[in-house]
């Protein structure tokens, strides 16, 4: 009977577990997808001005920029990712764990600033305009005209949350908190769908594709991925106790995880589909400007097809015991559901055909750059074809001088015959 509560407690308490990872991996890519959404302009009627006036309104403040992610991205996402597992994997064989967990955590400490503080004024920023409280804005101008070298507006919230991350962050340094871990974590997260955007639905398909071999690779080709992951003491994942209610006195916690890769991948491609929907939506109602209220179609599908590819990622993790490639489930939920919502619609066309708008400006700038360098070579071709005249112009002087000097040189005179052989000649010559 005791054996039997025991085991009935342990596997509730891994219910719950399995519940606070899918929690904390819904709740960044949720709101990461709609942090990532900019202030809707219609392409046929607004243009962006050369210069932006500076206006104190939340209405006008610029959206923060995303970075593009395009197909040869996603084509080479995965090697890098292979290389950098591969070179963790040898400096853990090869080198002292310690001192490898010191430069890591060094780094991600830094990066783990900047996401809590880019999460936490965000939130706050969120309640203070769901409140209807103004927060004062500074704004720093670096510049020697007529060119400007950093601009950058900040509030108190700016201040407040950069000076409480690095205590949060030395906290952690010091006592490897589990919780602390998962602010971090949860933040990182939320940055990254906040700062990457897919260009089109083709990327996102190669991107979850790739990734899709990547994880099962090196999940069931060695030793590498659980190597790194037991030595790894940063916070790269999600985790949660797995009996965290009647855990007997003096017993550490065991913890089940989630890796953030399992998270920010598949979330990427969630706020995608949130930003074709809101396209979806704008193109019908040009002045939709920052309302988040409209139908989304993709990105509802999308979402509940990643929480049930994550609970049958966790239910085959249950069942064998033994660590799954979480992305092996959530690659094909994620693509299927938008392919499977387009078909039903009727809109595959309009789907693999939209780009988003860092697609379009990635895209304006590489052609920018192409004409730019087709001028620089022709301009080149014609400096050297230039060069080429003006060296071959002393030979050809040479050469004309030549020719004339030896046109006007006198032709050599004919010796006069002597009178005696004139007289001989005369004679021979009746």
């Amino acid at each position: 009977m005791r054996n039997s509560t025991s085991l009935a407690t342990v596997e509730h308490g891994l219910y719950v577990a399995y519940a606070a990872l899918a929690t904390m991996a819904i709740v960044p890519i949720y709101f990461g997808s709609f942090s990532s959404l900019k202030k809707w302009k219609n392409p046929k009627v607004e243009k962006r001005a050369a210069k932006r006036q500076i206006d104190e309104s939340d209405e006008s403040e610029d959206d923060e920029p995303s970075e593009s992610v395009s197909a040869g991205d996603a084509f080479i996402l995965p090697v890098l990712g292979s290389v950098a597992l591969y070179g963790l994997y040898l400096a853990f064989t090869h080198l002292d764990k310690i001192y490898v967990n010191y430069a890591l955590t060094t780094y991600f400490a830094f990066l783990g600033v900047m996401a809590a503080t880019l999460v936490g004024v965000s939130t706050f920023s969120s309640l203070a305009k769901l409140l209807g409280i103004k927060i004062e804005q500074w704004h720093i101008n670096l510049a020697r005209k007529p060119k400007e070298f950093y601009s950058a507006r900040f509030t108190i919230v700016h201040l407040v949350m950069i000076v409480a991350s690095i205590l949060l962050s030395a906290y952690y340094a010091v006592t490897k908190s589990w919780i602390v871990s998962n602010i971090f974590a949860v933040s990182f997260a939320l940055s990254a769908i906040q700062l990457f955007a897919l260009d089109s639905f083709r990327t996102g398909i190669i991107f979850l594709s790739g990734l899709f071999v990547y994880d099962i690779s090196w999940n069931f080709g060695g030793e590498a991925v659980m190597s790194v992951a037991k030595n790894l003491d940063f916070p790269i994942r999600v985790v949660f106790p797995r009996l965290f209610f009647g855990l007997p006195a003096g017993q550490a916690y065991k913890f089940a995880t989630l890796s953030l890769g399992d998270i920010v991948i598949p979330g990427v491609f969630v706020a995608f589909c949130l930003r074709f929907d809101q396209h979806r939506a704008g193109t019908k109602n040009p002045e939709l400007g920052r309302s988040k209220r409209f139908r989304k179609p993709y990105f509802t599908a999308c979402l509940v097809a990643y929480l049930l590819g994550l609970s049958a990622s966790l239910y085959a993790m249950h069942i064998s015991k033994a660590a799954q490639p979480v992305l092996m489930y959530l690659s094909p939920a994620c693509i299927l559901s938008v392919l499977m919502t387009a078909s039903i619609r009727g809109e595959t066309k309009q789907v693999f055909a939209y780009t988003s708008e860092e697609g379009l400006e990635t895209a304006r700038i590489k052609k920018v750059a192409e004409e730019k360098k087709r001028k620089l070579q022709a301009q080149a071709r014609a400096q050297a074809s230039r060069y080429a005249r003006v060296s071959r112009l002393p030979n050809v002087i040479k050469e004309e001088s030549f020719v004339t000097s030896s046109r006007t040189s006198p032709e050599p005179a004919v010796p006069a015959a002597s009178p005696s052989e004139s007289i001989s000649q005369d004679k021979n010559n009746p």
